[in-house]
């Protein structure tokens, strides 16, 4: 295969002269081959990589991310990315994302990063230089693009290789231990591009991920879908921040069998939390259960500061905060499976205190036997009440 060494100057060339790839061209080979990571950048030489017409390499130009990434690869903090596609790290691979790197997107729902089950994504933010994804946009706003998608090899309900609702990637087996990577002190604005009513980005989507995964001190700010969703998995997530959600601000669903804790949450659309175990079968297995701590839900929320819904699952929910809402627990009296666990006394809900409640406020919607899963109390929530916590200084906005 015709080798090319390539930087600025010769990739336009590349695009006018199609001479360059014909087999009867007898110029001499340039120098030895090092690009090996699916992306060319600076003075490495890259290859054909066939097909109907001749494609060198992926090309990082003007630092432009998009492809794939099949090998190892560590982007540069002091470099602007710009993310024009779909940038999807491929089993076997990782990307790592250094503390202070700033990418920014366009281009709705083309535009997104994913993690391929069996690849990893290490994303090492710190409090005072945390990794930030957001719109490239002059004007930014909810659903300037994607988000961030990781898929895993974890159990859900769903079954096993299940594909994504996004991104179009496999999810889903039987390694509760699964480790997709470390994602740390990492905020997404405006995301959530939409593809139609039932199909959207959320800020960042976890499929299947697993327990040997790091999930911590993450923000969603003004995302067009849910915040952040488990779609079942067993990892945790931790020092999660979700402000300005369009849809739920916190999910999990499908047999999320993680557990959380300093959750801080403001200004959704929908619920603050919404958990559920799998929407074509209440009862399905493995059941979603978790075991949640020190958690801020502020108003208004339009379906309760926590929804418990589609079976619901097994919730130990500890230091609830709300402040203006006006529905604590939402229920539908339609959901059979989700009453048969309330009943059956496997959501239980202690220390939760509702300040400023609207005049027409209720601690729950649910009308059945069971009145007692919630029991108030005075708490801090996720550690400052309705202010902002002690942890999420320096990398956090909109607080």
């Amino acid at each position: 295969m015709k080798k090319f060494r390539l930087n600025f100057i010769t990739l336009l060339a590349l695009l006018v002269i199609t001479s360059s790839c014909s087999k009867d061209d007898s110029s001499p080979d340039p120098e030895q081959v090092t690009c090996s990571d699916g992306l060319q950048n600076g003075d490495e030489t890259g290859i054909d990589c066939g097909g109907a017409a001749c494609e060198p390499c992926l090309v990082n130009i003007n630092n432009l991310l998009e492809g794939d990434v099949s090998e190892d690869l560590t982007l540069d903090a002091t470099v602007a990315y710009e993310l024009v596609g779909a940038y999807v790290v491929r089993a076997g691979a990782s990307l790592t994302i250094p503390a202070g790197t700033t990418i920014t997107a366009t281009g709705g729902t083309a535009a997104y990063i994913a993690v391929e089950r069996g690849a990893q994504i290490f994303i090492e933010g710190t409090a005072s230089a945390p990794v930030v994804m957001t719109s490239g946009s002059s004007a930014p706003a909810p659903g300037d693009w994607g988000g961030l998608v990781i898929c895993g090899d974890a159990p859900t309900n769903k079954g096993s290789n299940v594909t994504s609702e996004v991104a179009d990637l496999t999810y889903g087996g039987n390694n509760a231990n699964d480790n997709s990577g470390s994602i740390r002190y990492l905020r997404v604005e405006y995301t959530g591009a939409t593809f139609s009513n039932d199909k959207e980005f959320n800020g960042v989507s976890l499929f299947g991920v697993g327990a040997g995964t790091t999930f911590e001190y993450i923000q969603s700010f003004q995302g067009g879908d849910d915040g952040i969703e488990f779609f079942g998995g067993t990892v945790s997530g931790n020092y999660l921040v979700s402000t300005g959600s369009g849809d739920d601000s916190i999910d999990f669903a499908d047999g999320w069998n993680g557990n959380g804790s300093y959750w801080y949450i403001k200004d959704g659309a929908k619920a603050g939390i919404e958990g559920s175990n799998n929407g074509d079968d209440g009862n399905a297995s493995p059941v979603t259960t978790t075991t949640l701590s020190h958690i801020t839900v502020l108003g208004p929320v339009t379906e309760g500061a926590l929804y418990f819904k589609e079976g619901g699952g097994s919730f130990t929910i500890t230091d609830f905060y709300t402040d203006s809402i006006d529905l604590g627990v939402k229920v539908k009296d339609t959901d059979a499976a989700a009453a048969a666990r309330i009943e059956n006394g496997d959501l239980i809900i202690s220390a939760m205190q509702f300040d400023n409640p609207s005049t027409d406020f209720e601690i729950t919607d649910y009308t059945g036997l069971n009145q007692t899963f919630v029991i108030e109390g005075m708490t801090l929530g996720a550690g400052n009440g309705a202010g902002a916590p002690s942890w999420s200084n320096g990398w956090s906005r909109g607080l």
